[in-house]
């Protein structure tokens, strides 16, 4: 059980950042089988040849599904927290290449203890003088081959989730920023401050942390399940599952039904609006939707000037979202939102 006290300053200093590294191995996780693949079962079925492949042609892809573990300690530099907002996966790898060998050596330590004894092939590769740089090599390769492919779009779900949280945040508080994050995590408000609850492993006995005045940092993945980061030199923070993960399947699919809108409307046109249940910058719905820069553009001309969407500009972005009647017709059309 671990309790994250919280004080009044730590709302404007918690961040919000996106790591493409920790999907990597989020990704690599679930392709290896040993991350649930839930929604994304039709993505896993459709990398499993690439994963594989990759497999075969990169041995030490191999070491760094033996690492993985569930309810336990995993190395922490080969997936840190990303510095400023992220998004840029070669600088994250440069910090996992940077890493001291004695401090590798004793996270794999951590890591192993308690782990059935590897394969000889991942033990010689494991007890390498150059381990930092094989399963740095690793991941970059899993980057390639399970995720750069996909990206534009996963980046898609990472940002709409980001900004609906930091708004969540910054509007109504921690208990609304954290109230459907992850089942396992609780906010128990006192006063002007409070702790964020989180419900780990098997253990009873609280392990107690301070943001002090840091701020927490907040990381959505795409095909990860809840982490915590604690311990020095990492910051606060918590990798939660984002919402929205449905949708790199495609469009949402209208309910039964639903297929009046698209009457009414077209049937372009019908997806992007009820893709606008996030807002959402037009390279998104580019993204999201399959659909041209130009075809998108036009059809949310055509929804603005319908009354059924609005768009704000923030710095150089703007986005767009549902005006009431157009979130009345979305909804009228959209199924309940899957789990996941």
């Amino acid at each position: 059980m671990l309790a994250i006290e919280v004080g009044p300053v730590d709302v404007a200093r918690t961040r919000y950042a996106i790591s493409p590294l920790g999907e990597a191995m989020q990704a690599l996780r679930v392709a290896a089988g040993v991350q649930a693949a839930g929604p994304l079962r039709p993505w896993a079925a459709r990398i499993a040849p690439r994963y594989e492949e990759l497999r075969r042609q990169v041995p030490s892809v191999g070491a760094l599904t033996a690492l993985f573990r569930r309810g336990g300690y995993n190395a922490d530099f080969i997936h840190p927290p990303p510095s400023g907002s992220g998004g840029d996966f070669a600088a994250e790898l440069a910090a996992v290449r940077a890493t001291p060998l004695g401090r590798a050596r004793l996270e794999l330590a951590r890591n192993l203890a308690g782990l059935r004894t590897p394969p000889r092939y991942v033990q010689r590769i494991l007890d390498a003088p150059d381990v930092v740089t094989r399963l740095a090599d690793a991941l970059e390769a899993s980057w390639q081959a399970l995720v750069e492919p996909d990206w534009p779009r996963l980046r898609t779900v990472l940002e709409r989730d980001l900004v609906r949280r930091a708004g969540h945040l910054a509007m109504y508080g921690w208990e609304a920023a954290l109230s459907d994050l992850d089942p396992r995590v609780n906010w128990r408000s006192e006063g002007q401050a409070g702790t964020i609850e989180v419900r780990t492993g098997s253990r009873t006995e609280w392990d107690r942390h301070r943001l002090a005045g840091k701020g927490l940092l907040l990381m959505p993945t795409v095909f990860g399940t809840l982490i915590s980061y604690v311990e020095p030199p990492w910051p606060c923070a918590l990798v939660y599952p984002a919402r929205g993960i449905a949708d790199l399947l495609g469009p949402v699919a209208p309910a039964p039904g639903g297929e009046a809108l698209s009457r009414l409307v077209g049937p372009h046109r019908a997806d992007v609006l009820r893709a606008l249940d996030v807002p959402a910058t037009t390279t998104q719905l580019v993204a999201q939707l399959g659909l041209s820069l130009g075809t998108v553009g036009s059809h949310l001309t055509v929804l603005r000037d319908a009354g059924l969407v609005t768009r704000t500009r923030t710095g150089r972005a703007v986005r767009y979202e549902h005006t009431p009647l157009g979130a009345a017709l979305a909804a009228s059309s959209t199924p309940s939102p899957r789990p996941g």
